[in-house]
């Protein structure tokens, strides 16, 4: 039996609108899927990629401590001076960082301050005298790195996240571990066998590299890409910044300094600072070398601290969601004090005492930061909370630089660190018990207003 005209445009429409349906099935499956992928997740891998290579050129100078004595004459205090300013200022470029992020975006800052990073690095070969290390080092290097800090994963989780955050500050903050284990034994390697002026052009290669990753990728802020908040639905355009760039940052501080919450986490992340980068970040390859311990191996014990750390401070992330912060402070300043009691006897034992500080030490080394965060976020809200914490990381630098400091010289006079490592135990164990006096929540704000 033949069809009529009318039953086949009948069939014809039929089948145009199974087609139209399938279509719009399809279109609706893929904006599903573009929906579930979040932008953030992008952002979140651009900064930290940022962050490793930002830590792997602040690691650096622990490698050329060495090269620079021999090479050019100076002494280990001179050296240490250096660095001591280059953490100073990298710390008080936090809580001005943070003012500038949100005023000219995170992309824009994030790119200038690669370039003067990368400026700074080329001409470091071309170095004749202290002083000129001092400003390229001290200054240069510590003010552009000081923007690539804490202060911009804080932002960047701020800005993007509004559930996981404890998380992504904790894999953001894990990055400075992942930049030593990427950088250190690779640098130290490329010292060793064509000298530091050739680790000094790999580091500006992977500048460069994530220079243009930024320019590429990076984006302000969720409402960009016409997305809101990981974790929120409503899409709502950023406030802009309102206030003064110096001032803001002042009357931040000011706010916070009337708590006794942030001068109790201030205290802490000092003697964090004491006990970290300024003290075993600085000094624990120079230290190694007075036990007959290779530049190459002592860097690869700093890897493996990152290697640890990286698991230890995501894994922090995750508690801090979960878990009493106070606790966890209380717990990793426990750890760490113990294990820098242990380091001396460790250094003059043997390869496995070795292993083990570097194990222990390694899963704390950073994993403060988290739970610091999320006390500062409690206290003084997300909106301030960037500016304020940028303060209390001014107090981890301040501590690192003195620490940094402090070490070498004792070294010159004592000829050993041990009088160095057993004092930076000692203050952990402080720490751990101010932390248990952290105010809860938003109770110090509330005191403080009434």
């Amino acid at each position: 039996m033949n069809a009529t005209p009318d039953q086949h445009d009948a069939a014809g429409g039929d089948e145009g609108v199974a087609s139209g349906a399938g279509n719009g099935v399809a279109s609706a499956r893929r904006s599903a899927r573009r929906r579930r992928f979040h932008y953030g997740w992008t952002v979140l891998a651009v900064t930290f990629a940022t962050l490793i290579v930002s830590a792997g050129v602040r690691s650096m100078p622990s490698i050329f401590m060495l090269p620079f004595e021999q090479e050019y004459g100076w002494s280990r205090g001179g050296i240490s001076s250096v660095i001591s300013i280059g953490i100073l200022l990298y710390g008080l470029t936090g809580p001005f960082s943070a003012a500038l992020l949100l005023r000219f975006g995170i992309r824009r800052m994030t790119v200038l301050s690669l370039a003067i990073l990368a400026a700074g690095l080329l001409a470091t070969p071309h170095m004749t005298s202290l002083w000129q290390f001092e400003l390229l080092w001290g200054v240069v290097s510590g003010l552009a790195t000081g923007m690539m800090a804490n202060v911009l994963g804080v932002t960047v989780a701020g800005q993007w996240f509004a559930h996981r955050r404890g998380l992504v500050v904790g894999i953001l903050t894990a990055s400075a571990a992942t930049g030593q284990l990427l950088f250190l034994p690779l640098l130290a390697r490329i010292t060793e066998e064509a000298g530091w002026r050739y680790a000094v052009y790999a580091a500006v290669g992977a500048t460069l590299v994530v220079l243009a990753a930024v320019a590429i990728w990076m984006r302000n802020h969720p409402y960009d890409v016409g997305a809101a908040p990981y974790g929120e639905t409503r899409i709502v355009k950023p406030a802009p910044f309102r206030g003064n760039l110096f001032l803001a940052p002042l009357a931040a501080l000011r706010e916070g300094a009337r708590t006794k919450t942030f001068w109790l986490l201030s205290g802490t992340f000092f003697f964090c600072g004491f006990s970290t980068n300024g003290l075993i970040g600085a000094h624990l390859i120079p230290a190694c070398g007075d036990y007959g311990i290779p530049e190459v191996t002592a860097a690869g014990m700093l890897a493996l601290m990152g290697m640890f750390d990286l698991v230890g401070t995501t894994l922090s992330g995750w508690l801090s969601d979960r878990f009493d912060s106070r606790k966890l402070l209380f717990f990793y300043y426990g750890l760490r004090g113990l294990s820098l009691l242990f380091l001396p006897y460790a250094l003059g034992a043997g390869q496995p005492q070795l292993m083990l500080f570097t194990v222990f030490y390694g899963l704390d080394w950073i994993a403060t930061v988290p739970p610091t965060v999320k006390l500062s976020q409690d206290a003084f809200g997300k909106e301030r909370a960037g500016m304020i914490f940028g303060w209390i990381v001014v107090t981890h630098q301040l501590g690192a630089s003195v620490a940094a400091y402090a070490a070498g010289t004792v070294r010159e006079w004592l000829g050993s660190y041990q009088v160095p490592f057993f004092a930076a135990g000692f203050v952990c164990l402080i720490a751990a018990l101010m932390a248990l006096r952290v105010a809860k929540q938003r109770a110090a704000v509330r005191g403080a207003a009434a």
